[in-house]
């Protein structure tokens, strides 16, 4: 058998010290988990989960958007609701009224929050700083 192919892209150093080092690729070490195969049933049962928090998800942002919802209240409910939670930052903001792509990113990287970020990944003084900007 072959030896592990060892790729150290970053330093291109010998494999004893790429061994260690935390950006290297083993292909050794790949592997791959099939998702478990799902009965008709629960596939439409997840489809149609899917669909409730799409659903969701765009409503609170209508209301958002025509100022029907505040900021904190979506906040405050996405503690308890799994949809909002998956609700990407950017996204929310997005929706508020006369904030645009630009605003979006510029206040979140004021604030200190990943582009990729979704809203149950907000820190408390995260939410509280969008919070006071947004109300």
């Amino acid at each position: 058998m072959a030896q592990p192919l060892v790729l150290d892209i970053a330093l291109d150093a010998p494999s004893s010290v790429a061994s260690c080092h935390p950006l290297i690729l083993r292909t050794d070490e790949v592997t791959a988990v099939p998702l478990p195969p799902l009965t008709p049933e629960q596939r439409t049962q997840a489809l149609e989960k899917a669909a409730a928090a799409r659903a969701t998800r765009a409503e609170v942002k209508n209301k958002l958007k025509y100022s029907q919802l505040k900021l904190s209240d979506v906040l405050d409910q996405a503690k308890s609701d799994e949809a909002l939670s998956k609700l990407k930052v950017v996204s929310l903001l997005e929706s508020l009224p006369g904030i645009g792509k630009a605003t979006a990113r510029s206040v979140m990287a004021e604030v200190g929050i990943s582009e990729a970020r979704r809203v149950r990944g907000l820190g408390p003084h995260q939410s509280t700083a969008l919070v006071e900007r947004f109300g």
